[in-house]
């Protein structure tokens, strides 16, 4: 077996097309864009290249024959969040690994990228992870082999068994809850939450305004780095990410699946769902052309086959937890599915990590059901340092 590192265009090229010959006969894969992969290594396009690295390798067999890839990247910053945890450590990490059945074949893909990462002053990896936002490319499927959401992960299910192998250890699950959009409406329980909040004076809800996507974007990044940005391993983003996230996001934004919370004008939540593009792009190869761009079109526009949406994200701010917010926004956004002429009738509740149990009571409690189980492993470089799992939430 050998290992070739990407360097050229024809190497990448290769790189990205290996998965959709490993999934040809699974009918449930979905070829992510290739244009999506791409902004992920582009340094021009994504922000960690500042202050960070990434590296790709294929590996073939002894006849030539493409047989896995992988991807290594580290953030500085978020390296050194990670260093201060207890018991932490910089950490790098891996993902985009695809590979055949074979514990060898998936060894030397590890090993390229912790030799690499190590070599980089980083002591452990996680993976499989994005070199980027969680809510995208991030953990191994586990359990839930049914159609994938946009950007969401799909592989088969020996992969965490190469993972564990090797030495890889569970450092937190991510679940995926679904529900079906029905007249019925959310639980009694979703709505006594919404009244007992609404008993305090100052709380308002409103959907994204599409002439107004700046403030959509200014109240993102305060909720955002607020709820999310002080978790070990989470950056905070900048508004010129910000502004990014939205521009690329505009094609697709339905305002009906966008809810703020306010208390007093100030943004303090956010239940922010999109379409599922997946549904749109499967059989598309992974290209963007001209002829697949009219077919994108007439899907979105005339044919309208499509009836899943997938939660992005959902975002308190740390001084409102506990005090129905969440139940607050699904409201908000109930009130808006049961309208006549509301074209979803599937939700999935994407990344609900295991460390946080008030997003999975609140899945729970409106009738949602565990759908999938993805898992972030971790794989220290020193085996006889003690071994932790994540215990943090936002």
């Amino acid at each position: 077996m050998k290992l070739l590192e990407i360097i050229t265009e024809k190497d990448e090229q290769r790189w990205l097309n290996f998965p959709a010959r490993l999934y040809r006969d699974d009918p449930y894969y979905v070829r992510p864009m290739d244009s999506d992969i791409r902004a992920i290594f582009d340094p021009k396009k994504n922000k960690l290249f500042r202050h960070g690295d990434a590296k790709r390798w294929l590996l073939s067999n002894d006849a030539g024959q493409i047989i896995g890839r992988i991807a290594a990247f580290y953030d500085e910053k978020t390296s050194a969040t990670y260093a201060k945890e207890e018991n932490g450590q910089p950490t790098g990490a891996c993902g985009f690994f695809e590979c055949i059945d074979d514990q060898k074949a998936a060894n030397m893909l590890f090993d390229a990228a912790k030799e690499w990462l190590t070599a980089h002053g980083l002591e452990a990896m996680d993976g499989p992870v994005n070199f980027g936002d969680r809510y995208q490319f991030w953990g191994c499927l586990v359990d839930g082999f049914v159609d994938p959401v946009y950007n969401m992960p799909y592989n088969y299910p020996y992969y965490a068994k190469l993972f564990e192998n090797y030495g890889f250890q569970t450092y937190f699950q991510q679940y995926t809850f679904h529900t079906p959009i029905t007249d019925d409406g959310m639980s009694p329980i979703i709505h006594e939450k919404y009244e007992r909040l609404m008993r305090t004076p100052g709380y308002t809800f409103e959907m994204v305004d599409m002439k107004h996507l700046d403030k959509f974007a200014d109240d993102f990044l305060t909720i955002y780095n607020s709820a999310w940005g002080a978790i070990p391993g989470v950056a905070k983003i900048t508004r010129q990410h910000a502004l990014a996230l939205v521009k690329s996001l505009k094609p697709i934004i339905d305002p009906r699946l966008i809810h703020f919370a306010y208390f007093k004008d100030e943004p303090v939540a956010f239940f922010i769902n999109i379409l599922d593009m997946n549904q749109i792009y499967k059989g598309l190869n992974g290209k963007d052309h001209f002829f697949n761009k009219l077919r994108i079109l007439w899907r979105l526009k005339v044919s309208k086959r499509y009836d899943r949406i997938c939660s992005l994200v959902f975002g308190v701010v740390p001084e409102f937890h506990a005090k129905g917010l969440e139940a607050a926004l699904v409201c908000s956004f109930e009130r808006v599915a049961l309208q006549k002429g509301f074209p979803y009738t599937d939700l999935q509740l994407n990344w609900i990590g295991d460390f946080n149990p008030p997003m999975i009571k609140l899945a729970k409690s409106i009738g949602a059901s565990l759908l999938k189980t993805h898992i972030t492993f971790r794989y220290l470089f020193d085996r006889n340092k003690p071994f932790t799992r994540a215990t943090k939430h936002g």
